[in-house]
């Protein structure tokens, strides 16, 4: 950030009285301008014992697979986001239910919330983000092909739980791409 975008005159980066942290402050006014991590909310939608995946569209990753999951959007809730993500990507419905994994993306200044989810009905589509969708069972799924590390830990974690028949809540952090 080089200006304020309240009063146009140019920024500095300093540590306001009471903070701990450098910020962007206002030279002119001293609003102190907060950059945080933005928040991804997604799925793994299941339907007969299967899941759905995305073949993305669009960068960053084009090509690779993914769960639906985007960026979640000022006046909805996580679960909204999740819901509206695999409308978008899928155009698919479903009811979201408990978290799944919170992946802390570190390098990226992101916080990805991964949802279970059960497809309302078997219907899906292809939305405009992604090139393919499909239902894969585990042994299915293309692993060097998924896009993100944050999407295979979630689908470890999705399929373990699975298999012990438990619903835990997985946390992780990723410093940097492997």
């Amino acid at each position: 950030m080089n200006f304020c975008p309240n009063c146009g005159a140019p920024v500095e980066r300093r540590i306001p009285d009471g903070d701990h942290l450098p910020r962007s402050v206002c030279t002119a006014c001293g609003t102190v301008h907060y950059q945080n991590p933005k928040l991804i909310a997604g799925c793994v939608p299941e339907s007969g014992g299967r899941i759905l995946i995305c073949r993305r569209a669009i960068e960053p990753r084009r090509g690779y697979w993914t769960v639906p999951a985007g960026f979640m959007e000022n006046g909805e809730t996580l679960q909204q986001a999740a819901a509206r993500e695999c409308w978008e990507e899928a155009l698919a419905r479903v009811e979201i239910g408990g978290p799944c994994a919170i992946v802390h993306v570190l390098h990226a200044h992101q916080v990805h919330v991964m949802f279970r989810a059960t497809l309302a009905k078997p219907d899906f589509g292809v939305g405009v983000e992604s090139l393919e969708t499909r239902l894969v069972t585990e042994d299915e799924i293309p692993w060097p092909e998924i896009a993100f590390p944050s999407v295979a830990f979630t689908l470890r974690r999705w399929f373990e739980d699975r298999a012990r028949g438990a619903s835990e809540l997985h946390f992780t952090a990723f410093e940097r791409p492997p």
